[in-house]
């Protein structure tokens, strides 16, 4: 009887979260409010030992003692930068101009500045805001239809989410760990090899060059059987020959700053966080050299940077109160059983857990959806034999569409707040054809998941 009502209080406890999570009180303050109350609750009805809150504290500790997680603020101090620097600015009027003379060329310029911001800044906030307001402006000029302009804008900009160096692989990688670490000792190995950040980082490299791939090949669909929703622009000699110099210019010092911070974690030279340290450094170069980096910016830079790993530190401590309190109360022998049931064995599971993080995309934020999901489901799977690797880049992809799917799809958001011209159900409805592609792509990486391991 214990052990039932544990599980009831296990299933109440998230179903309570997700309803307070929906109202708009905050992440971090939901998620451990909550499970401290169904602590109190289980305390009462000898389901939960009380006792159990006090490693609370230890669990925090080492969070904030995790040499790895250094790296989320440094990543996004560097992205900060180069946004706040304009660096990211003048990468995309030089890729726009370099392909926009031919069919499709604006659209395809938009995709890869948006792979290049997201192995530089890897934010999608700043990406998608910046490209909001330079190149849909450009595409209005050009006459591209609506739908494909914005639709082009939003996913390009998620690209952050799954091109290292990416604030969610780092954090994926962490869950990532625990799991692993769980699941070999519920099996009862203990001498499996880590899951590093290292080997996300690694694995996601080629996906998210298909997902680019992906993205100019439906561009170029677009551009042979609707040829009007994507005309060329018409550029002169003169601009032409100006041109070269200006993609110099703009295209090869962010090139490099990529090149020293992937390459550094690739070869093994350096840590992620040493190589976040090192992009961080360099970006702030980039900025004097180009002469944009005043205490102003600094002071700037500095406070967005605070504001944003504040944000995913607090919802990651949230996150851990509510972890423990479930697995207290039995949640996780639930989770195993209802996983394991699932007709088809671990392709059903895989289904079945990646749909529920891609539904939940529809209602709540990435950074929720890592802390809530992965510790709950991913140790289950990594015992049905998945490759936690594998799953960490699936997952990513999901996450990505999760800024993309209505209605609190925030990239949408993000570009409606820069162009009050685009109305809501306009931005929807471009962004359905990458929604399907993305899940596209996870397909792809199932039948052939060479390209991930």
């Amino acid at each position: 009887m214990v052990d039932d009502l544990g599980g009831v209080m296990a299933l109440l406890l998230f179903a309570v979260a997700f309803i307070v999570l929906l109202s708009g009180f905050p992440v971090a303050f939901s998620l451990a409010g909550v499970a401290i109350a169904f602590a109190f609750i289980g305390s009462q009805l000898d389901v939960f030992v009380w006792a159990m809150t006090s490693s609370v504290v230890g669990r925090i500790v080492a969070l904030m003692t995790n040499e790895t997680l250094v790296a989320v603020p440094l990543f996004v101090f560097m992205g900060v930068v180069l946004e706040r620097s304009r660096i990211a600015e003048d990468l995309l009027i030089t890729m726009g101009q370099a392909f926009g003379n031919i069919r499709g060329g604006l659209g395809i310029s938009v995709v890869l500045v948006g792979a290049l911001l997201a192995a530089s800044t890897g934010i999608v906030g700043a990406t998608v805001v910046t490209m909001g307001l330079i190149s849909l402006p450009a595409m209005m000029r050009a006459n591209y239809d609506k739908k494909l302009a914005s639709g082009v804008i939003c996913a390009s900009g998620t690209m952050a989410q799954l091109i290292p160096p990416s604030t969610v692989l780092i954090l994926l990688g962490i869950m990532l760990q625990n799991a692993n670490t769980q699941a070999n000792l519920r099996l009862g190995k203990f001498d499996t090899s880590i899951v590093t950040i290292t080997d996300l980082f690694s694995a996601a490299i080629l996906p998210g060059l298909m997902l680019v791939a992906m993205y100019i090949v439906w561009l170029l669909i677009k551009a042979y059987t609707d040829p009007q929703s994507c005309p060329p622009l018409l550029m002169n000699d003169e601009e032409r020959r100006t041109l070269v110099r200006r993609a110099m210019k703009a295209v090869v010092p962010p090139i490099t700053l990529i090149v020293l911070v992937l390459g550094s974690i690739l070869t093994g030279v350096a840590t992620a966080t040493e190589s976040a340290s090192v992009g961080a450094v360099g970006a702030c170069t980039l900025a004097v050299i180009r002469r944009r980096f005043t205490l102003t910016t600094l002071h700037e830079v500095a406070k967005s940077t605070l504001l944003i790993s504040n944000m995913i530190f607090a919802i990651l401590i949230g996150a851990t109160v509510f972890s423990l309190v479930f697995r207290a109360l039995g949640g996780d022998d639930m989770v195993t059983e209802l996983i394991k049931d699932m007709p088809g064995g671990r392709l059903g599971a895989t289904i079945f857990v990646l749909g529920v993080m891609f539904f939940l995309g529809f209602l709540i934020d990435t950074f929720e959806i890592i802390f809530i999901v992965v510790p709950i489901f991913a140790p289950v799977l990594i015992m049905m034999g998945t490759d936690p690797v594998w799953l960490g880049v699936a997952m990513a992809i999901i996450l990505q569409t999760s800024y993309l799917t209505p209605p609190f799809g925030f990239a949408i958001f993000y570009l409606q707040g820069v162009a009050e011209e685009l109305q809501g159900t306009t931005i929807y409805r471009g962004v359905i054809p990458f929604v399907v592609i993305q899940l596209l792509a996870i397909i792809v990486i199932w039948v052939f998941p060479q390209i991930v391991t």
